[in-house]
């Protein structure tokens, strides 16, 4: 990672592209949600899981995430806050959607840490926080539900630096807890903000004070919680260092931040950290060299792919990481994979379901361009140099199914929807050598609900699911044609095809996997596959 040159433009500067990352009901999409509030993004902050006649939240667009009140696509929203440009990435909580979050995790340059004061760190936490730490990802921490009991503060540092190996920086101290939760204190600022709890929905303006001791405190807080509160902070200032810029950006330490999003407790405060510590555009890896924003030539990346955001037109969109150089409207670029030229005439910036025309966007920016399957997943887009960019790996399935039609006559339809939706990286499609039918492979079980879901309502492909006897999968690999077309022919009935037409081979179990790879020593069996 290196900083920006003091010559880099203002725009490289001012953007800001973060993701948030948590466990399954830890509060990440209402967050979401409050910090395009705070943003001026969206101006009455809906549920996120919606009663009849409610709203749902903006950043679930998808009919399935609707009704079950999670996140299983990664969103993308931009808005302007403090002079600054936002790009705030939504990734699914629930670990069967971890292969999207890790591909969103590549696209960012920090992580918003979104856990629950009453679980503290929990499964999916820690194994997206060890995607971010291989990453040298920085890692801003938000403890919410301080509305409800919790553990106690001091407790939930503890817990982050012994489970997470990290330094902790307390930039808040929450005032009390559950129903005696009454705002926070910003130990940077010494300035103390006591909130409002009817303010969910719309922005309301807390009461602010001036330091721990501020005398008027006494007025509003009962003299026994007060007197903790005042000690607490004492003991913070004693035990804490005061924090630390460079140690944040290199990944050792966590600014933590203590509040209640569905209340708006704390969430300005953390989105004035984020323009005020988090990284502005940092350089991606790519091969053959890395590459610096600042660079005058426009490069990037597609990280995700999305079908049929807009029913109406039946559209797909990859989402596009700018890496360097500036992006307008019309310009000509390298698809290095196809060599073929792109003009970029219509993408667009994203606030959750809305979308505007991008005339220039800057390195941090996110861009989606609408197509019809030529931009794939790590695809690198270039003004003409021959690289692309490392680390967007598709991973090994572990789960498989076959699809059986309704109706059999929609052969084709089903061919062609099974294409689209593992385009877009959640889950894999296989064609066995020996012409039996496609098989998809996922890497957890919800996200076959979610293909029948939108086989059913984007395609009108109707059908059941049934098992098949494979348990993993390796892509293969071997300098010698002769040898792998042996190797094909003898175990027609376990290899297929992916997608992109490399040899995968299925294995019934995990023994069996070790057997063939002891038999055949000259060909390598792949877990992850780069996409190049």
């Amino acid at each position: 990672m290196s900083a920006l040159t003091a010559t880099s433009p203002a725009p490289i500067a001012q953007r800001r592209t973060f993701a948030i990352i948590s466990h399954p009901d830890a509060g990440k999409t209402t967050l979401t949600e409050k910090l395009l509030l705070f943003g001026g993004a969206i101006h009455l902050a809906g549920a996120v899981k919606a009663k009849k006649g409610g709203q749902s939240a903006r950043s679930d667009w998808m009919a399935i995430e609707q009704q079950r009140g999670i996140s299983v696509t990664a969103s993308v929203m931009t808005f302007e806050y403090n002079n600054h440009t936002i790009n705030l990435l939504d990734t699914p909580g629930h670990k069967d959607f971890s292969e999207d979050t890790y591909r969103t995790l590549t696209a960012v340059d920090s992580a918003v840490m979104v856990l629950d004061g009453a679980k503290g760190i929990e499964e999916q936490t820690l194994k997206l926080f060890e995607v971010c730490r291989l990453r040298d990802t920085p890692v801003i921490t938000f403890i919410n539900k301080m509305d409800r009991d919790t553990k106690e503060p001091f407790e939930l540092l503890d817990e982050i630096e012994k489970t997470l190996a990290l330094d902790v920086c307390p930039i808040t101290w929450p005032i009390g807890m559950g129903g005696r939760f009454r705002g926070c204190f910003n130990v940077m600022t010494d300035t103390l903000y006591l909130f409002d709890d009817n303010s969910g929905a719309r922005i309301v303006e807390a009461i602010q004070f001036k330091g721990a001791d501020d005398p008027t405190l006494d007025e509003h807080i009962p003299a026994a919680e007060l007197a903790k509160f005042r000690e607490e902070v004492a003991m913070v200032k004693a035990i804490y260092p005061d924090f630390n810029k460079q140690s944040y950006l290199e990944g050792h330490l966590t600014p933590v931040f203590f509040g209640s999003a569905i209340n708006n407790f704390g969430v300005r405060e953390l989105l004035e950290a984020l323009c005020d510590l988090a990284p502005p555009p940092r350089v991606q890896a790519a091969d053959p060299r890395a590459i610096k924003p600042e660079e005058p030539k426009f490069t990037g990346f597609v990280f995700k792919i999305q079908a049929n955001m807009d029913k109406n037109h039946r559209d797909r969109i990859a989402f596009v990481r700018i890496c360097s150089g500036k992006y307008t409207r019309g310009m000509k670029v390298l698809h290095v994979r196809s060599g073929k030229t792109l003009a970029l005439n219509n993408p667009v910036l994203f606030l959750a379901r809305e979308r505007e025309l991008a005339e220039e966007a800057w390195p941090g920016d996110i861009l989606g361009i609408p197509g019809h399957g030529h931009l794939h997943i790590g695809d690198a887009l270039t003004e003409g140099e021959q690289l692309y960019f490392t680390g967007i790996p598709n991973f090994a399935p572990e789960l498989f199914q076959r699809v059986r039609l309704d109706d059999p006559l929609k052969s084709k339809q089903l061919k062609a929807a099974l294409e689209q939706l593992s385009e877009e990286g959640a889950s894999q499609i296989f064609k066995p050598l020996d012409g039996s039918s496609w098989i998809i492979g996922v890497v957890g079980a919800l996200q076959f609900d979610v293909i029948a879901s939108r086989l059913a309502s984007e395609y009108g492909v109707k059908g059941s699911f049934e098992a098949v006897q494979y348990t993993t999968a390796r892509w293969l690999k071997c300098a010698n044609k002769n040898k792998l077309q042996e190797f094909c022919d003898k175990n027609k009935y376990n290899t297929a095809e992916d997608a992109s037409g490399q040899l995968a081979y299925l294995a019934p179990n995990a023994w069996h996997l070790q057997r063939i790879q002891q038999d055949w020593p000259d060909i390598e069996f792949l877990k992850t596959r780069e996409n190049r």
